[in-house]
């Protein structure tokens, strides 16, 4: 299903809510005789944050609007005294004009702009970082007495946090540090380019934070701490690598506990499939046996899209089983296991046990050796079904990936109900995409007819508050999926060119990638320049 099927299926949901939450603020406004402002586009003039402290914006839940003669026009969310406007106006020592606006847009406008600005002492008590141990104890990171390296540190955090970021790099250049978030795919720059003498100090609180050694800056460490932010646990993953400046560092965050509302429920409807692709795999997500391969590079959104398959069959009458490094989503009527090298405990290993359990469905999170492969094959064709991934560039590739690692041809086809290989593509946001004209330039490196396309309708994005002026908002899956017919398997074990392949994929109706990327871009989701990254001109 498309990302604009999917907000359409959510719509009648959201609009109760905010609906209820403008009606809420419009009744404080009449009560209290001023102004009601929906804030249906956040505040365009971006000088105006400049005339406040963010951290009393913060505190007193409102964001700055407009001017009117000089006075300071703020919008508050949840106004029901307007005492506070005085308090207010006592602490920034100058007028103001009060509106009430719905406290959830408020809230989500400074959520946006907080970014990595606001340091946490200044901030409400609700917050502060937590450090939680491994047996869930939580301590405070960061409070006034504290050192400005620390609280730098948790603002980073809650900044990435705050603008959905999946990495936080670190890059040491040879006279600054920069900090980057990495949000839908996409490096953005945090902060202003840091001092460099302050790079030890930096690197030193994430090692601590991490359990790693301090003096060690010669080799690479991994490490792992959990945070306590707002009534949530989320987990860290930090890789620290010397470089010929000093060590950079990549700190992976893992929301486990505050997905994507979409996702809270996850489901494969909202992934971003063809309608096609969804029913198929579906299909192949209840069969008795076989097993599933999903492909695609690293960071395509493959266990995701496992995760979403496994939601949706897994009940009490089922056994199923993950085998996983890490265990990403943590899924209710499902026993998962981590994969622990240091331990022993690898995938072939684990997978072994697995099967002494009886399971009726099985996950191995990562297809990477010979004697994995050789397990997984068996399982599929002794009753079980399995779903995997492994790393290659279309659903052709993985046959002979396996073949490689030394499984039988006639056993893989026989075990092999479907491939799917996808990628991901960021999504326009809907607020602020508007119509545009592709250069013939364009749509040639693209590789589609000027005569033929030159008047298809395009958008471009623009950049507003809704999406951190980026122009985009999430991501949504292409994908093509290869049914294991009787023909395509004739086919394989015949040893028959990919292109014969292929040819006979497509009479039996398969969508390709790139047509399957097209198709979003037709549809106004993404652009011609996303596409191209991602998916080869054919």
């Amino acid at each position: 299903m498309s990302e604009r099927r999917v907000s359409e299926r959510e719509a009648p949901d959201a609009v109760d809510e905010a609906g209820s939450g403008a009606a809420r603020a419009r009744r404080s406004a009449e009560a209290l005789g001023l102004p009601f402002e929906p804030l249906d586009t956040p505040p365009a003039d971006a000088d105006l944050w400049s005339e406040a402290p963010l951290e009393l914006m913060v505190r007193f839940t409102c964001v700055p609007v407009g001017r009117s003669g000089g006075r300071l026009v703020l919008a508050f969310g949840g106004l029901d005294d307007v005492t506070r406007v005085d308090d207010l106006e006592f602490l920034l020592g100058r007028p103001i004009d009060a509106v009430v606006a719905p406290e959830e847009r408020v809230s989500e406008i400074l959520k946006r702009h907080r970014g990595g600005e606001m340091l946490l002492e200044q901030a409400s008590e609700s917050l502060r970082l937590q450090l939680v141990d491994d047996d869930e104890t939580a301590t405070a990171t960061a409070s006034s007495s504290e050192s400005p390296i620390v609280r730098l540190v948790d603002s980073l955090l809650m900044g990435a946090i705050d603008r959905r970021a999946s990495d936080i790099h670190i890059e040491t250049k040879d006279r600054e540090v920069l900090v980057k978030y990495r949000i839908d795919g996409v490096l953005y720059l945090a902060v202003e380019p840091l001092d460099k003498r302050h790079h030890d100090t930096i690197l030193s609180r994430i090692k601590v934070m991490s359990e790693l050694d301090i003096a060690e800056k010669r080799i690479p460490q991994d490490g792992r701490f959990r945070l306590r932010v707002k009534g949530r646990t989320i987990d860290f993953r930090v890789s620290i690598m010397p470089s010929i400046h000093g060590e950079d560092a990549v700190i992976r965050i893992l929301d486990k506990e505050s997905l994507n509302a979409a996702f809270r429920n996850l489901r494969l409807d909202v992934l971003g499939f063809s309608e096609s692709d969804l029913r198929r795999l579906r299909k192949y997500s209840t069969e008795p046996y076989g097993m599933l391969v999903v492909t695609g590079p690293t960071g395509s959104g493959k266990t995701t899209t496992l995760y979403a398959a496994l939601s949706e069959i897994a009940t009490p009458e089922d056994k199923i089983i993950t085998i996983e490094d890490p265990v990403e989503y943590q899924i209710p009527l499902i026993t998962q296991v981590p994969v622990n090298e240091k331990k022993g405990l690898t995938f072939a290993r684990g997978l072994r046990s697995i099967l002494r359990h009886d399971p009726d469905k099985i996950m191995v999170g990562e297809v990477r050796d010979s004697e994995t492969a050789q397990i997984a094959v068996q399982s599929a064709l002794t009753g079980h079904l399995v779903f995997t991934t492994v790393h290659a560039n279309n659903v052709f590739d993985v046959i002979g990936r396996f073949i490689h690692m030394g499984v039988e041809p006639y056993n893989f086809v026989s075990a092999l109900n479907c491939v799917l290989a996808q990628r991901l593509v960021r999504v326009l946001c809907s607020r602020c995409r508007r119509p545009a004209e592709a250069s013939d330039a364009l749509l040639l490196e693209s590789g589609l007819n000027p005569d033929i396309y030159g008047e298809q309708a395009f958008y471009e994005p623009v950049g507003c508050g809704e999406c951190g002026d980026t122009g985009f908002l999430g991501r949504t899956a292409v994908s093509e999926l290869l049914d294991m017919s009787d023909r395509i398997r004739q086919m394989i074990l015949e040893r028959r060119p990919a292109a014969e392949i292929k040819q006979a994929a497509r009479e039996e109706g398969m969508t390709f990638l790139r047509d399957s990327a097209l198709e979003k871009v037709f549809s106004g989701i993404t652009t011609l320049r996303e596409i191209n990254k991602v998916t080869f001109v054919q």
